[in-house]
């Protein structure tokens, strides 16, 4: 059963060129919402805001008992764990070395979990340079949850891989969601893949949420045209 009380509970706003971007987002512990929409709806502006990436420009953050904003607190410092669709890792260090990054004196029975969780055995001693893009993305997944993170943001990380690839990085984040009850948030442009990791979906139109609920209950009744195009299958 999920906490009554919230593990995230976040209000942004974010003035665009075009329009303000505002969602209002609250997650209990071990809960998975999607973040669903066209692009330019205002999806990543939102993830990149939590993370710490970008400042709001109004609203509040709060993180369990921590206030991340206002004032904003370092991305460094929050207990966030946030991956896009380039994996960012360190080319000079090894996969144990990027895994490692950030986690000076880990525990290395931790380790090892996180190394077999995520089939890192055979490349762990390899360089970063020197693995696939696929492989760099396992790695980089690995590498945001060594530290524990209380909350998973996701902005399209299955983006341009192989389709065995993402169902394998699926896998292993819904057995990890499941065990560490990590409050999750995702944005991905493959509805698929938002349906198989979240139950619930908040749906947002030029920086606005126009809808929020189960799946089944945004397919029966889209808010939208734009929406009921989005749902069309192809």
């Amino acid at each position: 059963m999920l906490d009554a009380r919230p593990m995230l509970d976040a209000h942004i706003l974010k003035r665009r060129r075009d329009f303000t971007v505002e969602a209002r987002i609250r997650l209990a512990a071990g809960e998975s919402v999607a973040l669903f929409g066209a692009s330019g709806a205002g999806k990543s502006t939102v993830l990149s805001c939590i993370a710490g990436v970008e400042q709001p420009d109004g609203g509040s953050i709060q993180l369990g008992k921590s206030t991340l904003h206002p004032p904003p607190v370092p991305l460094h410092q929050r207990r966030i764990g946030y991956l896009t669709q380039r994996s960012l890792l360190f080319p000079h260090l090894t996969v144990e070395g990027n895994v490692r990054f950030g986690l000076p004196g880990a525990d290395n029975n931790w380790l090892q979990e996180i190394r077999e969780r995520f089939g890192l055995a055979e490349i762990w001693r390899a360089s970063a340079r020197d693995i696939s893009g696929g492989q760099a993305q396992r790695v980089a997944l690995a590498r945001m949850v060594a530290p524990r993170p209380a909350l998973v943001l996701l902005d399209e990380p299955f983006a341009g891989l192989d389709r065995s690839v993402a169902r394998s990085l699926i896998a292993s984040l819904l057995a990890w969601q499941s065990e560490h009850r990590c409050a999750t948030i995702i944005v991905d442009h493959q509805e698929n893949v938002l349906r198989k990791l979240c139950p619930r979906v908040i749906v947002m139109e030029r920086g606005r949420v126009i809808q929020e609920g189960a799946w089944n209950e945004i397919d029966r009744l889209p808010a939208s045209t734009t929406l009921e195009q989005l749902l069309a299958p192809l």
